[in-house]
């Protein structure tokens, strides 16, 4: 009788343990991360379960005061809804602009696809606070937007929809998107292009020689193809423009100010170290929820991450 081959098994390794090298290979990364941003965020909670022991002072004294959260959401409500609601907007512009922008790169970048991707790039290695600032020589009332938008006869329209108040661009919420978006946009296009480096042209050329037009092969083609690219581009995006500081503070007025500002305020001008260690405590725990859902159904190893 014909003996069955025995069925292929990987070979057992010394003392059947696995292999630790990508623990170790990790470790560094994560020690950084304990370190630097759970430890300390840990520090944070008994610190809002605290009371300030003077209003000229950040001393503080644990008692277990949870009502520090309900303060906080209570005054400060508004502020995180309008946080979150410009970061969604300053993303989707963001994403607007993204796409077209990764799809050029990509599909005819062709040997200058490393010069674009530097251009791209480019901004983000000057100061956060340069860029706000010279967003405020653009968007002031001699700038050159305003006057451009003047010669179009648009200021009229503008002002209804809200855009513009009373003429000016400076110190309104399109202000602090437009500084947002500026910010974000490289954090979009480069997850962008990274999946876009995984889609075959022949696929486009088949779609092409169906006669499918070419918003027709972006939809079909292009968009099923990127998403993992486009969320991890939110991710990297979303989160910061939540949290943003400086162009609310140059570009906003006082009515623009995000909840950045306002833990900066309860911090070094109110001394009320309490509250202001809960109000970061429930932005991160709305940023961390927004994540999971985010990530609900998608492996991180789908994620693109330049």
């Amino acid at each position: 009788m014909r003996r069955q081959p025995t069925p292929w098994r990987e070979p057992r390794r010394p003392g059947g343990q696995r292999r630790l090298w990508p623990l170790w290979l990790l470790a560094p990364g994560l020690l950084w991360l304990l370190g630097l941003y759970v430890l300390p965020l840990l520090a944070l909670v008994p610190l809002s379960l605290s009371q300030p022991l003077s209003r000229f002072g950040l001393e503080t004294v644990f008692t277990g005061r949870v009502a520090n959260y309900l303060e906080v959401l209570q005054a400060y409500g508004p502020i995180l809804a309008r946080s979150g609601g410009y970061a969604v907007v300053a993303t989707a512009l963001g994403l607007l602009l993204a796409y077209p922008l990764a799809c050029v790169i990509r599909f005819r970048g062709g040997r200058w696809q490393p010069l674009l991707i530097g251009l791209v790039v480019l901004p983000s290695l000057s100061s956060y606070l340069v860029r706000a600032i010279a967003w405020t020589s653009l968007l002031g009332d001699q700038g050159p937007v305003l006057a451009l938008v003047s010669a179009l006869g648009l200021t009229g329209p503008l002002d209804a929809l809200g855009v513009l108040r009373d003429g000016r661009l400076l110190n309104t919420a399109t202000a602090v998107i437009i500084g947002l978006t500026n910010n974000l946009l490289p954090f979009l296009v480069l997850p962008l292009v990274v999946a876009m480096e995984r889609i075959d042209p022949r696929l486009l050329e088949a779609a092409a020689d169906l006669h499918a037009a070419p918003w027709r092969c972006f939809a079909q083609v292009v968009w099923p193809l990127s998403r993992p690219g486009l969320a991890a581009g939110i991710l990297l995006s979303l989160i910061p423009a939540a949290g943003d500081l400086v162009n609310p503070l140059i570009l906003g007025g006082p009515n623009e100010r995000m909840i950045a500002n306002t833990i900066e305020n309860l911090l070094l001008v109110q001394m009320q170290a309490p509250r202001a260690a809960a109000l970061t405590l429930v932005l991160m725990a709305l940023i961390t929820v927004a994540v999971l859902l985010q990530l609900r159904g998608r492996g991180l190893e789908e994620l693109p991450l330049p």
